[in-house]
């Protein structure tokens, strides 16, 4: 008989049965490798021991004690079933009650010992416990007195179920559990052996040694990660791709009615570069709002036009398109470019001159929705995609633009400001270039961080601000009153503070804007605010990625402490857009330290990659991920946040080997190798 493998099937564990299968598959775990590499997501410390009478209210704790009374099993209210039995130790007597498991009573003997491990109650002088674990004292250890792991679950699958089934493939492997470190980056950076770290990740004997696993486990993660990204770097450097010719940017430069930022000029020439070197440019422009990445768009535009190519550039929405169509005209109509749009709403005349003019080549820059990588849109030499707000578009939409030519040059923008480190992970294989620093003469948003009792003098503000001419955002976490979420109770509705702002400024035109609105309603309301026909614009973050309002002067953003810092700086950088002063008010009456301190950070500084960075320091990552369409692995142990350190390390290791071994030939390298590629292979051959 072969011996198990990590390509072996689970169904050679026992106890698992095609239904149990069929669970494990709906994770995508389908062989023992996989099921190994499934990581508790948290850990339960069941290793503190208590005397009764020592047990606080509301802490989780193992009681060793007797069973004093005998079980008794009782019906209430006709359904609900009841367990209730008495047990002892020498300091006192715990109350014990199982709901519903009626079973219990015939698994526990009145007279023996048992370990006992749940959440105390108190009441008076009683202690009390309700549906707690236990196994008898001989037998300890298994779900009592350790620490235990917890795995995310679907339905079909128990706790119990899953760590049975890892235990059962761990002891199947031995030896042969994943490990792709090359044993010298082990030595250098004093790693555990991968065995170790396997079993002491899904089975921890103490804190040390699940820390010592952990290590191990996050940098060969990071390290894997960051030797498939430059690997895939290096293949894209030797693609072909279109050389465009030399062309003096100065002509360009000269004819803005403004000096561009060095940062501007830098981004450019990074971009120019690529695009002169024979190979396809992947680049991401991250700036903050207001950093001019549009200018930088508009002049690698330009520079593709000198070489008789054309250029696509993508929106996230119909008014967003309109807007950089006007913003992009601007800027190369001087020089007899050109530019057209194309989205879902256009006449179907308007369309088919526009896709007429695609096709001959008479168009240098069409500027549109998803509506350019529908059929029938043909370029006659398509060199340059640029893709603006890129989270917003998942890796295969962007793919399928690039389809439309031959190998185009990429162009990526984003407003969300993210530590360089991090963004060099989000990002994948796209290169990255930073606009860190503002035009001259952009507003700095005055921005207070305050609480509901503020309202009478919000509103008193609102009115001043309105009657000067200004328009206003508001934002809330939330689009309706009966929203299911349990977490989102008590917070302010989009549509409910739409309705209270009618009702206090009745003479006020408010408008309502959120993601389940249909989007043609989506990009009315927000053309209404845009014309200065509505006066506040209630909002979900909807609007987080929005039009350019330059006669908004206040944003308002409810419940402040249910948005990341990075998501509260996005919405901020709405207003101070045009001459007028301009104000943020964070309301959130969460008495929260950590949230008094986030809201802080905002009230002390404008600077986004400052902001990044306290994100990352008090929130983790999730802020900048959230539902992005990022393309990069889910990661199964590490976290960006945490684990930055550890990311910056595997980087600079991946680094040292690939420059000994590009391509991962070397004996020594063939797991890692493998590895690699199985990332690669899996995300379709791109990251972003």
């Amino acid at each position: 008989m072969e011996s198990p493998s990590l390509k072996t099937s689970i169904r050679t564990l026992t106890g698992v049965g095609e239904a149990r299968a069929r669970a494990f598959g709906r994770m995508g775990i389908t062989d023992l490798g996989g099921l190994v590499s499934f990581f508790p997501r948290a850990y339960e410390d069941r290793t503190v021991f208590k005397p009764i009478a020592m047990l606080m209210e509301g802490e989780s704790a193992c009681v060793r004690g007797t069973v004093a009374t005998e079980p008794v099993l009782s019906r209430v209210r006709g359904r609900l079933e009841l367990v209730k039995f008495k047990v002892v130790d020498d300091s006192g007597v715990l109350d014990v009650t199982y709901f519903n498991q009626s079973y219990i009573k015939d698994q526990l003997r009145r007279g023996e010992d048992y370990v006992f491990y749940g959440r105390v109650g108190v009441q008076g002088a009683r202690r009390q416990m309700t549906n707690p674990v236990f196994e008898r004292e001989s037998a300890a250890g298994g779900v009592t007195g350790r620490i235990m792991p917890i795995y995310r679950l679907v339905s079909g699958l128990s706790q119990r179920a899953v760590m049975g089934c890892v235990r059962q493939a761990l002891d199947l492997l031995s030896g042969s559990v994943p490990d792709a470190l090359p044993e010298s980056v082990s030595r250098r950076f004093q790693l555990c052996q991968a065995r170790y770290a396997y079993e002491n990740v899904h089975f921890p004997a103490d804190f040390a040694s699940l820390e010592l696993a952990r290590r191990r486990l996050v940098f060969e993660e990071l390290f894997v990660l960051a030797c498939a990204l430059s690997m895939l770097r290096g293949r894209r450097g030797a693609e072909n791709g279109i050389r465009l010719k030399p062309a003096d940017l100065r002509q360009f430069y000269y004819s803005l009615p403004f000096t561009p930022t060095g940062a501007q000029l830098r981004a450019v020439d990074e971009a120019v570069a690529d695009m002169c070197s024979g190979r396809p440019m992947d680049r991401l422009i991250q700036g903050d709002v207001g950093s001019g990445k549009t200018l930088a768009a508009a002049a690698c535009v330009w520079y593709a036009a000198q070489s008789g190519c054309q250029s696509a550039f993508m929106a996230p929405t119909e008014v967003l398109a309109g807007q950089h169509l006007e913003t992009l005209r601007g800027f190369l109509s001087p020089f007899g470019l050109d530019v057209r749009k194309l989205t879902g709403s256009m006449p179907a005349r308007e369309r088919r001159e526009t896709l007429s003019a695609l096709k001959s080549g008479e168009c240098s820059l069409c500027v549109g929705t998803h509506a350019l990588l529908s059929e029938g849109v043909e370029f006659k030499d398509l060199a340059l995609v640029v893709t603006d707000e890129q989270h917003r578009f998942g890796v295969a939409q962007r793919a399928a633009l690039a389809s439309k030519g031959s190998s185009p040059h990429i162009l990526v923008m984003s407003a969300t400001p993210i530590p360089r480190t991090l963004a060099l992970m989000i990002y994948g294989d796209l290169d990255v270039s930073l606009i860190d620093e503002l035009p001259p003469g952009r507003q700095k948003v005055d921005t207070f961080a305050v609480g509901s009792s503020y309202r009478p003098r919000i509103n008193k503000f609102i009115r001043r601000l309105v009657g000067e001419g200004r328009q206003v955002y508001v934002v809330c976490p939330k689009i309706e009153e009966d929203e299911s979420d349990e977490a989102a109770s008590g917070l302010m509705s989009a549509e409910e503070h739409a309705r209270e702002l009618r009702r206090e400024f009745p003479d006020l035109t408010v408008g309502c804007v959120h993601g389940r609105l249909k989007p043609r309603e989506k990009d009315a309301a927000m053309a209404s605010f845009a014309a200065g026909e509505t006066d506040i614009l209630v909002s979900t973050t909807v609007i987080e990625v929005g039009v350019d309002v330059p006669n908004a002067a206040l944003m308002i953003v409810e419940n402040a402490e249910r948005f990341g810092l990075s998501q509260l700086h996005q919405l901020r950088g709405r207003v101070g857009r045009g001459r007028h002063k301009s104000y943020c008010i964070l309301i959130s009456d969460s008495r929260s330290e950590e949230t008094r301190e986030r809201l802080a950070a905002m009230t002390h500084t404008n600077d986004g990659f400052k902001i990044a960075e306290e994100d990352l320091r008090l929130r983790g990552p999730g802020d900048f991920f959230g539902s992005r369409q990022h393309g990069l692995p889910e990661l199964h142990v590490a976290d960006l946040g945490a684990d930055m350190s550890v990311l910056s390390t595997a980087q600079s290791a991946a680094a040292d080997i690939l420059r000994a071994d590009p391509g991962l030939e070397l004996p020594e390298h063939a797991a890692l190798r493998s590895r690699a590629f199985e990332l690669i292979d899996a995300a379709g051959g791109r990251f972003n």
